[in-house]
């Protein structure tokens, strides 16, 4: 849902299906590019390349007042769950959702974006509003999910019909509750170039015609702000496809995602707005002028792809910000969002987006701003804490700002523009100056002191430590009665794969000097039958503040790393991380080393039955 690059995204989808909801027209998935029902299209554009769209648009459908004249978040019930396994099985009730509806209608807030149509969230949400005559509008979602890319048969067909059973739905629910939803959106980021859920815009235009043609709102997809200003995954793709079959673009911007990484349009390595602020010498009027520059941000997105519609001949056509939000809190474990997640800070984005709503609705300004999001959601791990409140309901900063006069239970904290994060340099601990770096040897019988290990995701995998017995001969095992080593085994992985880091266990962490150790190796010691190749991985701070891993495959063979179920010995020259990713800073490291099989970066295929892997004699050496 966020400009999040990385492979912990997780999408937010539930697939419950409505049996019963088929209606004719979803006869085969031909139909989806031949809709029945007669809704026609937004402009009169030929199919040709979208420069050459006509200067006006015809057949829009209006954009319903509430958009402009009302607040609007993004929102999901979920609280229970702690990763994405457990999600579909939690239990949402009426009673949840109407209190969470009335925090919202306390907090001034007129109309939500849901981001599918299950029955499990959507149908609910939409009947509580209904049968408690809620003073809240809708923007529904269906949720499609990529098949083109799926060679095998059975799954390709099966995430065909189950998109087809999505759209079924959103239209289902879209004539039922025609009172209280006022727009739909079919997909979500799915054409940006950097999308983990791609869908090509031939197939979306589709999708789009599919639903429009037979409900009344009007219709959109929303997507990264840089699909809108022209960046579909590849040159052969046609924007104007998909700009043909909606009556509003809804855009997604998140300045403090993109600080991570480089404009779209360019190879400058930099972030693309100043989020430090190091020229504000007074450190209590960085946070306000981080947060007035974020906002710059926002607008600098918005302008490139109205710039953009505007060139190429719809200039008619509104544009909405779908999404964007500032985190309240770092979940990161890695210290990412530590100059920037706070509730004041969220607060202070907010505040600006407001006035910057207000004041260009009569201008060239977006009709609409849908804040990112209403509660935070535990499952989200590392992605978690967007919420205007928190997991226990409770009002942060940003809802209070929202309704001073209003009783909330409130998150605990200060709410002064005083308590905000600001960007400070980060300390240059002194180098390490022994030879070596222990992580786990027989000398070390606990995790080195201010280190832990964490697993990428809970229950993903068991881990042993420390295990008594065979240890590696590198290690002196052979010459002790108990020697101790580490195992990990009994893999449960999650959708993407599994994975465990060594880190700081402070807080805030604590990084290590190791740059002089540039010219030296990461060693380990591992005895395993595991099928294909492992992710070997560091990462450090950066004088950006934004972090940076550096991961390296070991696979039979290569850089000693054997699978042969015997002890061996890796060696991996730290140059081979720093060429992996040459932001990789030596002064600050982070994780001290990480394990993992990551199914899209291996090649291996998921699977669960995979055998133990020992590990023993980890360590950093000059």
């Amino acid at each position: 849902m966020k400009q999040l690059k990385n492979i912990f995204k997780l999408a937010a989808l539930d697939l419950s299906a409505a049996k019963g909801l088929q209606w004719a027209c979803f006869a085969s998935a031909a139909v989806l590019l031949n809709a029945c029902g007669g809704g026609g299209t937004t402009t009169d554009a030929s199919n040709g390349p979208l420069v050459a769209a006509p200067t006006s648009a015809s057949g829009l459908r209006a954009l319903p007042s509430v958009f402009a004249g009302g607040k609007a978040v993004a929102y999901s019930p979920y609280r229970t769950s702690t990763q994405e396994p457990q999600r579909a099985s939690e239990v949402i009730t009426d009673a949840q959702v109407k209190q969470d509806l009335d925090l919202l209608v306390t907090a001034g807030i007129k109309l939500i974006r849901l981001f599918d149509s299950s029955d499990k969230v959507a149908q609910r949400t939409l009947r509580v509003i209904r049968d408690n005559n809620m003073d809240i509008k809708v923007m529904l979602g269906a949720y499609v999910n990529s098949f083109e890319y799926i060679t095998a048969t059975v799954p390709r067909a099966s995430a065909q019909a189950a998109n087809e059973d999505e759209m079924s739905r959103v239209v289902t629910l879209a004539k039922t509750f025609k009172d209280q939803v006022v727009a739909v959106s079919v997909g979500n980021e799915t054409m940006v170039t950097w999308s983990f859920n791609p869908i090509s815009t031939t197939v979306m235009a589709g999708y789009l015609k599919t639903v429009r043609d037979q409900i009344t709102q009007p219709v959109t997809t929303d997507d990264n702000y840089a699909f809108y200003a022209g960046f579909a995954r590849n040159a052969a793709e046609q924007a104007a496809d998909v700009f043909k079959q909606i009556d509003f673009a809804s855009i997604h911007s998140y300045a403090i995602e993109d600080i991570a990484y480089s404009n779209f349009n360019d190879a400058d390595p930099l972030p693309d707005w100043d989020w430090q602020q190091l020229g504000i010498t007074d450190p209590s009027k960085r946070a306000e002028a981080m947060m007035s520059a974020a906002l710059a941000k926002t607008q600098k997105d918005y302008m490139l792809a109205r710039n953009y519609l505007d060139k190429n001949g719809r200039a008619n056509l509104p544009i909405v910000i779908g999404e964007t939000g500032w985190k309240a809190a770092d979940p990161s474990g890695s210290g990412r969002y530590r100059y920037l997640g706070h509730p004041v800070n969220q607060k202070m984005y907010l505040n600006r987006l407001l006035d910057w709503s207000i004041s260009s609705q009569h201008d060239n300004g977006p009709k609409g701003i849908v804040y990112f999001e209403a509660f935070d959601e535990p499952w989200k791990g590392s992605d978690d804490k967007w919420g205007l409140f928190n997991v226990n309901r409770e009002a942060r900063c940003a809802a209070q700002f929202l309704n001073p006069v209003a009783t909330w239970t409130t998150e605990a904290g200060s709410c002064a523009d005083t308590a905000a994060l600001y960007y400070s340099p980060p300390a240059t601990n002194l180098a390490v100056s022994t030879p070596v770096l222990a992580i786990f040897n027989e000398s070390v019988t606990g995790w080195p002191a201010g280190m832990r290990a964490d697993a990428y995701a809970a229950n993903t995998f068991k881990l042993a430590y420390p295990k008594l017995g065979d240890s590696a001969p590198s290690d002196l095992g052979a010459t002790l009665a108990l020697s101790n080593y580490i195992q990990l085994d009994t893999f449960t992985p999650a959708s993407y794969g599994w994975g465990l880091l060594w880190q700081s266990s402070a807080t805030p962490v604590v990084t290590a000097n190791m740059s002089n150790f540039a010219s030296g190796s990461v060693r380990f010691s591992v005895k395993t039958n595991y099928a294909g190749a492992l992710r070997i991985g560091i990462s450090s701070d950066t004088v950006l503040g934004s972090g940076a891993e550096a991961f390296v495959l070991v696979s039979n063979g290569k850089y000693g790393y054997c699978n042969t179920g015997t002890w061996c010995d890796v060696s991996i020259p730290l140059s081979a991380f720093q060429a992996a990713n040459p932001a990789l800073d030596l002064r600050y490291v982070l994780t001290r080393f990480s394990i993992s099989d990551v199914w899209s970066a291996t090649g291996n295929t998921a699977r669960t039955n995979m055998p133990p892997i020992a590990m023993d004699n980890i360590y950093w050496a000059k």
